[in-house]
């Protein structure tokens, strides 16, 4: 999976297909770029030359001579075997969005499949029947995503409103924000009974802000037709977040811009010099720290950036508990992070498309046939990954 690879994010999914046809795949950490080494299977191979990703055969000596350097306690590699193909879930609304999601477009792209899941299926226990779920553009804080400025009179700003509000009242929930608060709240129980989460741009911020505010309404009246409590800054509780604390939210309601978590904001993307805009992917012990290891597997390090409703976080509103896994360097702008919530984890990961600078509402999907060796997109297909991986006993 070094430069020499063809098609990285394909060979994602000869792995993942591996995985549901019971082949064993072993992910051989910091070796070229994170490797995947798969038993000789002449099925294997020809699904390789289908799909256009390239693969070595090597003989059962070189094999073990591979083996032997990456399980070497003086290198920063190591070997963890993947064991079960997991099962996918995206939180999406059943309604068309002028936007598109980057892991829907990897997964198709990689022949990744997953299913769709919304509010109702939430509610009702359904997430327990994945392994993984990701959230992506999803605005848990009922304000409908923060667009009322510029597309409130638009059609679909005005369909996702009628959508919201009658799936609120059929759910038995006075209002769209309860609603979401209620659907946070169930999927940070998934986290705790053992379930994976990663979420990309504004669904990041906006899921611990919904925690947050579990108690206080800070929905201003075009979203739920009264005002905000007074003091609603006041009364969230930080103690509900996964990665954020300390933050303050946005009170204009006019703003496209849901707290100080993100920088810089969104209202400011213009000013960020595309050419200058990398972030650096910090390197992890693979013996010692296998996950953020996984999650950072690539064949570069040094990645380009892409602006979302929420780029960056804010270093020093993440909490103590959270792994940095990226950050612009010599900034407060981290991109790329990883916890632990009871039995599970979440990743967040800042920005809309990693092949899209500017990810404008409207614009076309973009075409992975033209970046089918994105260093931004292979981190997503690592968390689709991470999953599958046997757990180790905890070095010491």
């Amino acid at each position: 999976m070094d430069l020499r690879q063809s098609e990285h994010l394909k060979a994602y999914g000869i792995a993942y297909w591996s995985l549901t046809k019971g082949i064993e795949v072993d992910w051989l950490l910091n070796y070229r770029g994170g490797s995947f080494m798969i038993d000789n299977h002449q099925l294997v191979a020809s699904e390789c030359l289908v799909r256009g990703v390239n693969f070595e055969k090597i003989s059962a000596a070189a094999a073990s001579q591979i083996y032997a350097e990456v399980l070497d306690e003086n290198n920063n590699q190591d070997v963890v075997r993947l064991e079960k193909a997991p099962k996918v879930a995206v939180y999406v609304p059943p309604n068309v969005l002028p936007w598109d999601d980057a892991v829907v477009l990897a997964m198709e792209y990689a022949e990744i499949p997953y299913d769709k899941v919304w509010d109702e299926e939430v509610l009702q226990g359904k997430l327990l029947e994945y392994d993984w779920l990701h959230l992506h553009h999803e605005d848990f804080t009922g304000q409908y995503g923060k667009f009322y400025s510029s597309f409130s009179t638009a059609p679909w700003y005005i369909e996702q409103q009628i959508l919201y509000e009658k799936k609120a009242k059929e759910l038995g929930y006075r209002k769209v924000s309860e609603l979401k608060k209620a659907v946070a709240r169930t999927i940070k129980e998934y986290i705790a009974s053992g379930g994976f989460l990663f979420a990309m741009c504004s669904a990041t911020d906006a899921f611990d802000i919904a925690l947050a505010a579990e108690n206080t309404d800070i929905c201003d009246v075009m979203y739920d037709g009264d005002p905000p409590d007074a003091n609603f800054q006041k009364m969230l509780d930080y103690s509900k977040c996964l990665a954020f604390e300390n933050f303050t939210v946005e009170r204009n309601p006019m703003r496209y811009e849901y707290s100080d978590i993100d920088i810089p904001p969104s209202d400011m993307a213009g000013f960020v010099n595309q050419e200058t805009d990398y972030f650096t992917l910090f390197e992890f012990s693979a013996k010692y720290d296998p996950v953020p290891t996984m999650l950072t597997q690539n064949h570069a390090n040094i990645i380009k950036g892409f602006m979302g409703q929420t780029t960056n976080f804010k270093k020093s509103l993440i909490k103590k508990t959270t792994t940095i896994l990226a950050e612009k360097e010599g900034t407060e702008e981290v991109r790329y992070i990883h916890g632990n919530y009871g039995r599970g984890t979440f990743t967040w990961y800042g920005g809309h498309d990693p092949e899209d600078f500017q990810h404008a509402v409207g614009d076309p999907p973009t075409d992975l046939h033209l970046h089918k060796n994105s260093p931004g997109y292979r981190l997503i297909l690592n968390n689709i990954l991470f999953p599958a991986a046997k757990k180790k006993q905890q070095k010491t």
